[in-house]
């Protein structure tokens, strides 16, 4: 009797090792994807592959690395009013200057309140900052310490924000946004 149980009672804990490493492989493997966007070089990455997706059709773009010591660049791309919790920021915008798209990306300190951060941006970035063009949509979320900014027509915004949330799989914080109304007297996108 003492000898089946034991037998019985090894074979349950042989089972449980088992599943147990079977469970601990597979998390491993068909968990989330580890995303690395605390570079400059990563989050350059990122955009080269949001831009290839082929899910929208956008002008020449030049994606660049802006010194965060310069509080009036930061300001210019971000609407941020200082560059106190941003540890860096790259940049997308058209090399036709007359094309209303702009697309910023800020890693801010661990400590900063990425939130408050957020609605900064989306209260003062200037969606007119064109001279002959304005932005219809502005879309702002975040993943982790990283802010997503993007601004342009609906048609190049939407689809580009779509793809950074694709890109972070959702894991995204609040989302906001905004619609600029164009007055009729206002030019022509060129």
């Amino acid at each position: 009797m003492k000898k089946t149980a034991i037998i019985i009672i090894s074979t349950i804990v042989i089972i449980a090792i088992i599943v147990g490493a079977i469970l601990f492989v597979k998390s491993k493997d068909g968990g989330k994807k580890e995303l690395k966007l605390q570079t400059t070089e990563e989050v350059q990455n990122m955009l080269a592959s949001i831009y290839s997706s082929g899910k929208v059709e956008l002008p020449e773009l030049e994606t660049s690395v802006i010194d965060v010591a310069d509080e009036m660049q930061v300001s210019s791309f971000t609407g941020l009013k200082t560059n106190e919790n941003v540890e860096s920021l790259v940049v997308s915008v058209p090399f036709i200057n007359a094309q209303a798209y702009s697309l910023a990306v800020v890693k801010v300190n661990e400590n900063a309140d990425v939130e408050k951060m957020k609605q900064e941006m989306l209260n003062n970035v200037d969606m007119r900052k064109w001279i002959c063009v304005s932005a219809e949509k502005l879309y702002i979320t975040n993943y982790e310490n990283i802010i997503f900014l993007v601004m342009s027509s609906e048609e190049w915004a939407k689809p580009v924000y779509n793809e950074f949330k694709s890109f972070v799989e959702n894991d995204i914080g609040k989302e906001l946004e905004k619609s600029e109304t164009i007055p009729d007297d206002f030019p022509a996108e060129m």
